[in-house]
This record gives C-alpha cells, sequence and structure tokens, in this order.
C-alpha cells in the first residue's frame, strides 16, 4: 500500500512538474521573440465589407451596451453589417429587438437572427449568421464585451496578408478591481494572453481565437470545416483545424477589448467547466490530426501541451488526496527518504508557473509588483476549482456530452454593483461542493498531523490546498444562499 501510494503521487507530481516547467519554455520563447514586431499593414483604401456577429443568449443586462458599443465602431455604414444572433428565451428578446430596429432607422445595416431552438449552441448560432453574411470578414463579439471604438481600425489591416485567416485581440477586464474573485481572475486570463497567446504566435506556434474579441477571414472558416457543435469549445476546435489547413493567426497585445469578469463563484465554475471540458473534447478530436501533419515536431509538440493542459486537474486532485497518508508514510517507514528527497525537485514547478505570472503582469502593467502578490490567491484558486474541473475532464474522457451553459453576466462595474439578486444567478448548490467541504476538513486534518510530526515544510503546501477547497467550497454555498433570500 505505501508503494501505491507514493507512486501515485510521485507520477502525479511529475505530470503537473512539466506543465509547471513548461512556462519556463514559454518564458525562453518570451525573451528569444521580445524583439520581434508584427509586419506593419494600413487598411485597404476599398474597405472590405465586414459583418460583426453578437451570438446571445439571455442576456437582459448586458445587451443593450453590446449592441451600442458595437454600433459606435468606427467604420462606413454601407461596409458593415451587424448580426445580433439571438436564442434568448426571456425578455431579451423585446430589449434586442427594439435596439435593432432604432439602429436600423438610424441606416445602420443591423438585423435581428432569433432562432427557436438552440441546436449547436454558440456554433449553431454563428453558422446559421455565416449562412447570411454578406462580410468578406467576420468579428465576434460575446455579450459581456465592450468593443473599442478603433477595433476594425487595428485589426483589418493585417489581412493585407493574404495567408492570415484570424487576428485576435487581448481581452481587458472592466471590473477587474471588483473583489479578490475577479482580481485573480484577470491575472489568469492576463497569463493566457500576454504569455501564452503573444509567445506563440511570435515563436510560430499555433494559437486560438478566444471565441469572441477576433475577426476571422470568412473563407477561413469554410475552407477549415465552419463551425462544428461536437465540442464545447467551437473556438479552439476550428483555430485547429484552420491552422491544420495552412492559415496563418495575428495576435495583437496591444488592441484590448475588455469585457466583464464572472463575479460570482457558482458563475465561475460554469465557465472553467465549459471551458476544461471543451478543451479535452478537442483534444481527442484535433490531437490525431495534428500527430498525423507534416508539422515540425517543436510545433507538434507544443499543440500537443496546448491542447492537453487541463488534464491537470485530476492530477491536483491525486496529489491533494495523497499528500496527508505521505506525510504519514514518511514518518512511519525509514525506506523512501531517496523518494522524498527526489521529490524537491517538483518545487521548480511552482516557481516556473510564479515567473510565468509575473513577466505577464511586468508586460503590461506599471503597477506589476502590486498585482503579483495575488498569485498565491491564484494559485490557491486553482486548487479549489480541481473538482469542479477534474468532473469536467472525466466527462470528456468518457465521452458524456451535456449542454453549452454559458456564463451569467450582470453588467458588474463598479464596487457599488450588485449582482446577487439578478437574473441567471445559479441558485443550486452543486453536489461537488460536499466533496470541497470534506477535502478543506481533511487539510484542517491534515496541517495538525503535519505539525504534530513536524513537517514544516508540507505546511504551507497545505494551507494553500485547504485555503482552496474552503474558499471555493464556502463561497459556492454563500452565493447560492445569499441569492435565495
Amino acid at each position: 500500500m505505501e508503494y501505491a501510494i507514493l507512486i501515485f503521487y510521485f507520477l502525479s507530481l511529475t505530470v503537473l512538474f512539466l506543465f509547471g516547467v513548461h512556462g519556463l519554455v514559454l518564458l525562453y520563447y518570451y525573451h528569444k521573440t521580445q524583439k520581434i514586431s508584427l509586419p506593419q499593414y494600413e487598411l485597404p483604401k476599398e474597405l472590405p465589407r465586414v459583418t460583426i456577429q453578437l451570438p446571445i443568449f439571455n442576456e437582459l443586462y448586458v445587451v443593450e451596451r453590446l449592441i451600442r458599443h458595437v454600433c459606435k465602431i468606427r467604420y462606413p455604414k454601407d461596409k458593415l453589417e451587424i448580426q445580433v444572433l439571438d436564442d434568448s428565451t426571456d425578455e431579451t428578446q423585446e430589449v434586442a429587438k427594439k435596439l435593432v430596429e432604432d439602429y436600423r432607422a438610424q441606416g445602420y445595416d443591423i438585423h435581428y437572427i432569433h432562432r427557436d431552438n438552440r441546436e449547436g449552441f454558440k456554433a449553431g448560432a454563428l453558422k446559421n449568421g455565416l449562412e447570411l453574411a454578406k462580410g468578406e470578414f467576420i468579428a465576434i463579439f460575446d455579450a459581456d464585451f465592450v468593443p473599442p471604438e478603433d477595433f476594425l481600425e487595428k485589426t483589418l489591416p493585417y489581412f493585407q496578408n493574404p495567408q492570415v485567416g484570424m487576428v485576435q485581440t487581448r481581452w481587458g477586464h472592466l471590473n477587474e478591481d471588483y473583489s479578490f474573485l475577479t482580481k485573480a481572475l484577470a491575472l489568469a486570463l492576463d497569463g493566457h494572453f500576454v504569455m501564452e497567446q503573444q509567445v506563440r504566435n511570435r515563436a510560430g506556434f499555433f494559437i486560438n481565437f478566444n471565441g469572441t474579441a477576433g475577426i476571422w477571414r470568412k473563407e477561413t472558416i469554410i475552407d477549415a470545416g465552419n463551425w462544428q457543435p461536437d465540442t464545447l469549445t467551437e473556438d479552439l476546435d476550428l483555430s485547429y483545424r484552420a491552422q491544420l489547413k495552412g492559415w496563418k493567426f495575428v495576435f495583437l497585445n496591444d488592441v484590448v477589448s475588455p469585457a466583464e469578469l464572472p463575479a460570482d463563484i457558482n458563475g465561475l465554475k460554469t465557465q472553467q467547466f465549459r471551458w476544461t471540458k471543451g478543451a479535452v473534447e478537442t483534444a481527442k478530436k484535433i490531437l490525431p490530426l495534428v500527430l498525423k501533419s507534416k508539422l515540425n515536431w517543436k510545433v507538434k509538440l507544443e499543440a500537443i501541451v496546448h491542447l492537453t493542459s487541463n488534464i491537470v486537474f485530476p492530477f491536483i486532485l491525486v496529489v491533494a488526496l495523497l499528500n496527508i497518508p505521505l506525510v504519514v508514510i514518511k514518518n512511519t517507514f525509514d525506506t523512501f527518504d531517496v523518494y522524498y528527497n527526489a521529490m524537491s525537485i517538483f518545487v521548480l514547478g511552482s516557481i516556473a508557473s510564479f515567473l510565468f505570472y509575473l513577466y505577464s503582469q511586468k508586460a503590461i502593467h506599471i503597477d506589476w509588483r502590486n498585482r503579483i502578490l495575488l498569485f498565491p490567491v491564484f494559485l490557491a484558486g486553482s486548487m479549489g476549482l480541481a473538482i469542479n474541473n477534474t468532473k469536467a475532464v472525466i466527462e470528456a474522457l468518457i465521452g458524456k456530452k451535456s449542454g453549452f451553459t454559458r456564463t451569467p453576466k450582470y453588467r458588474i462595474v463598479s464596487n457599488k454593483d450588485d449582482w446577487r439578486f439578478k437574473k441567471y444567478v445559479q441558485r443550486k448548490i452543486s453536489p461537488t461542493v460536499l466533496f470541497e467541504i470534506l477535502l478543506a476538513i481533511y487539510y484542517v486534518i491534515g496541517i495538525g498531523i503535519s505539525i504534530y510530526y513536524l513537517e514544516i515544510a508540507a505546511i504551507p503546501f497545505q494551507l494553500l490546498f485547504l485555503l482552496g477547497f474552503g474558499t471555493v467550497g464556502y463561497m459556492s454555498i454563500r452565493h447560492a444562499l445569499l441569492v435565495s433570500k
């Protein structure tokens, strides 16, 4: 039994270590490619026709903001088409219809397209709209975004290169300072965009369209097989199919499209579940194509890491469960010392992860020193979401299908805004919360055991698990109960 625990623990740490140390690979390419600048293009004299698609579903609080800001984008009205792709089943329909009518009266080529069913969910709505789209280029914005007025002026020039099929902009954060939750989320997303998207793009690796705040060449979408609803991350799926076809993507770190971060933990868990499950579904679908392709081995390896990164969550959970028994085994048997000494190298994975996020903050924020102090909160939160996301990984691996549950938005911008009593808030407490609370209690006991054995080095790691599972579990219950009053 002791050997089995040690082996499973060691193997799980190895997986986490490899993905953590991959951050050093990206840091290497970050410094190597830092002086590489994108080719500069200007808007063509004859501006192309552009279609902006706005896929929405029950977005009562943000649909007006979205449409109004899209209509402020600087571009000739006779060259711009706007599609409001509304699958809503509530009063969002009436709000959106009225806005479309108002802007049509002002001379905008804007259309309200409603489906009576959600077949294919977001992918289905985008594909349906594409069949009607008049634009040569297709920009997409989700309901929680506030597109900048110069979005098309900044992105369209790159399509002067006929090989470019998609241009993605960096997400900004409208409500980053709302709570510790939104601050930690902002840190995570900055790491993704600044380090993963930007570095991969500069180094010649594959990147992904992030589902919003980007613009496609219509020909690219069709050539790659169009939007397909067989995964929950239709954006990642189409991105890889397009790049495998030879299309080039461009990421613009300096063009920022602000969006609203989830303000409640249950909304965040829904979002993370969908992203995690969809990414694993896409990996199952796309990895065989990547491996069979004629891409060079570096691009293939990076694609494998990119597509499989969410597999870490079950291993985080295994480490969480076995950490405390390992403390007991270490202080009961003397035959495993060599293994414990070898495990010290795994600390490098955490250091690499810290440097990864440090550089992402340093690249875009003057006050990066203050922001990186949130790294332990982010790390604990990632641990706390392990149960939620492990369930997503398992469902994807066994092929269990589920509907596209969108992340609720409440137009939360300032600290004065309150989401608790609005529509769309998830009022049910997920069964996973019980396991989160039990694991928090488990770690209270575990810290006591470590103190008893004077395993001081284990305590910081255990405190992170306690903070992660305890906070996520407590907030899940508290947010649901606050709403239900």
